[in-house]
C-alpha cells in the first residue's frame, strides 16, 4: 500500500512564503512524474507544478517565477516553495505521483492535501 503525506500549509501574509513536502511510502518501486495541484474554493482542482525523474519541469503561467518545484528521490519526496504569494494561492494543495509499485502496474496517487491560507 502507498500513502502520499503531504505538509506544510498554513496561514501566511501576502508576500510570504511557505514550502510544501509530500513524502510517499509503502512498496514502491520507481516515481515518474511528480506534481502538486491546487483547488481553490468553489473551483475546479488545477495543475500548480509537475517534475519528472529527470528533473524537467512545468508550472502553471499563475505561478510561474514565484514557485519551484524539487524533488529528491532518495527519500520519494517532492517540495514546492511558494514566494510572493497572493490571496489568489489560497487553497487546498494536493501532491500527485505517477509511480510502479513493487508487486507490478503502476497508477497515480494523491495525498489528502494540505491549506495553503493567504490572506490580504
Amino acid at each position: 500500500q502507498v500513502q502520499l503525506v503531504e505538509s506544510g500549509g498554513g496561514l501566511v501574509q501576502a508576500g510570504g512564503s511557505l514550502r510544501l513536502s509530500c513524502a510517499a511510502s509503502g512498496s514502491i518501486f520507481s516515481i515518474n512524474v511528480m506534481g502538486w495541484y491546487r483547488q481553490a474554493p468553489g473551483k475546479q482542482r488545477e495543475l500548480v507544478a509537475y517534475i519528472t525523474r529527470d528533473g524537467n519541469t512545468n508550472y502553471a503561467d499563475s505561478v510561474k517565477g514565484r514557485f519551484t518545484i524539487s524533488r529528491d528521490n532518495a527519500k520519494n519526496t517532492v517540495y514546492l516553495q511558494m514566494n510572493s504569494l497572493n490571496p489568489e494561492d489560497t487553497g487546498v494543495y494536493y501532491c500527485n505521483m505517477y509511480l510502479r509499485v513493487v508487486s507490478g502496474g503502476g497508477m497515480d496517487y494523491w495525498g489528502k492535501g494540505t491549506l495553503v491560507t493567504v490572506s490580504s
